[in-house]
């Protein structure tokens, strides 16, 4: 074992015990069981924009055998193009279907200066505020339940300055300042759905960013997480400077999210590139070469990422190249949908070297078991006893509960 695989192992290995009894409370000693992973606790996500969850076409079929968690779309451009007209319905069946398959739902973004609707332009800020504070609520609240978390606000560090077009978001961040647009996100959401997660997001990873958190921290704003961005069309960042990433925005006591990570399997954007939007070609190939070098990067970075205590989520940005973010051979899927080798590695990484299979365990003179694997849900199963079978949950950290096989809903 390398030392970047024992390092995700021994900072995402858990140690859980698990105390069988009867139903009198009587310890069942030397109990014959079989324990296997269900699901994991760590956010393996990817963006669902084009999935078809309810008749899963090939593509989907792909994505819901390597991910578990789905960044869904809501910018409000295309949302609400005509005001009062959202485009509720269809994102709630993509919902629905997804969380049929066990998905668990993130919504991108409640609010964004790119991508505002060009209608807010005619709207003065008085009115803009509301605006944003009804899209808010309405959405926020139409997806309470399916939702589990959403990017609140997106990329504030830009917002006061954006110049590449008119928008009202930052039009009215520059007449009322950035704090209070981003209190207005975060306060609208957290009372529109208070069981919702709400993330601070942004592709920025320099210290304007941290100040921009400190400023929310001490302002009293409550942020469930930090979204740190990590597209990587000018080159894998290498694990030393992920690392140093993840450990500056670990400082602040909050989970961090990895919450849009790509790698190329083409050529590699030129590096005097500052705004890649700007990076603009007919053809972008994968090529088998780069397909090589995007597998071994990806595998690399996941293992850097994982090993660092705070993140709990890592998001990559599309599945395939059809349809890709700037036409960028970035999908862990080629283009005739056919899986690159980036496709195999990680799902060997998630499915096999990060999962605990079926083991046999046997409780001893106290009735205990001893299981160790990443936290998630977990099935137990009693040797000879047919149709016993419960489910128990090893939180991160680990610990112990008392189980009796013969509940139906055991409780932590």
């Amino acid at each position: 074992m390398t030392t970047a695989q024992q390092a995700v192992m021994a900072e995402r290995t858990e140690t859980f015990r698990l105390r069988l009894v009867d139903e009198q409370g009587t310890a069942r000693a030397g109990e014959e069981v079989r324990v296997e992973q269900v699901s994991h606790d760590f956010g393996f996500g990817c963006s669902g924009f084009e999935l078809q969850p309810e008749e899963p076409d090939e593509h989907t079929r792909l994505w819901l055998d390597l991910f578990n968690m789905a960044t869904l779309p809501f910018y409000w451009r295309w949302f609400e193009q005509t005001p009062g007209a959202p485009d509720t319905e269809r994102l709630r069946r993509l919902a629905k279907g997804l969380r049929g398959h066990g998905v668990r739902l993130k919504g991108h973004p409640l609010l964004w200066h790119t991508l505002a609707p060009t209608w807010l332009l005619e709207k003065e800020p008085a009115e803009v505020e509301e605006a944003i504070r009804h899209r808010i609520t309405r959405d926020a609240t139409d997806f309470a339940g399916l939702i589990d978390q959403w990017d609140a606000i997106n990329e504030t560090v830009i917002l006061p300055v954006f110049e590449a077009e008119e928008n009202a978001v930052t039009r009215l961040a520059q007449a009322r300042g950035r704090m209070h647009v981003i209190r207005l996100a975060f306060e609208t959401a957290r009372a529109a759905d208070p069981t919702a997660r709400l993330v601070l997001n942004d592709f920025e990873l320099s210290s304007a960013f941290e100040d921009v958190i400190e400023e929310c921290l001490e302002a009293g704003l409550e942020i469930d997480a930090i979204g740190v961005q990590t597209h990587m069309h000018k080159g894998y960042r290498g694990e030393e400077q992920i690392a140093e990433v993840i450990g500056r925005f670990s400082r602040f006591g909050l989970p961090v999210q990895l919450t849009e990570t790509t790698l190329l399997s083409g050529h590699i954007m030129p590096a005097h590139i500052v705004d890649l939007n700007d990076y603009v070609v007919d053809s972008w190939p994968s090529t088998p070469e780069g397909e090589e070098r995007q597998a071994d990067e990806l595998v690399r970075h996941y293992r850097t990422v994982l090993a660092q205590p705070a993140v709990e989520s890592l998001t990559y940005w599309g599945l395939g190249d059809a349809g890709a973010w700037l036409g960028a051979p970035a999908g862990l899927v080629r283009a005739d949908g056919t899986p690159k080798p980036s496709y195999h590695a990680l799902k060997s990484l998630i499915s096999e070297e990060w999962w605990t299979g079926s083991q046999p365990l046997r409780s001893d003179a106290d009735g205990v078991l001893t299981v160790r694997g990443f936290a998630g849900d977990y099935r137990l199963d009693l040797a000879g006893e047919a149709g016993e079978s419960v489910e128990f949950t090893i939180p991160r950290g680990g610990g112990h509960q008392e189980l009796s096989p013969a509940e139906s809903s055991p409780q932590s």
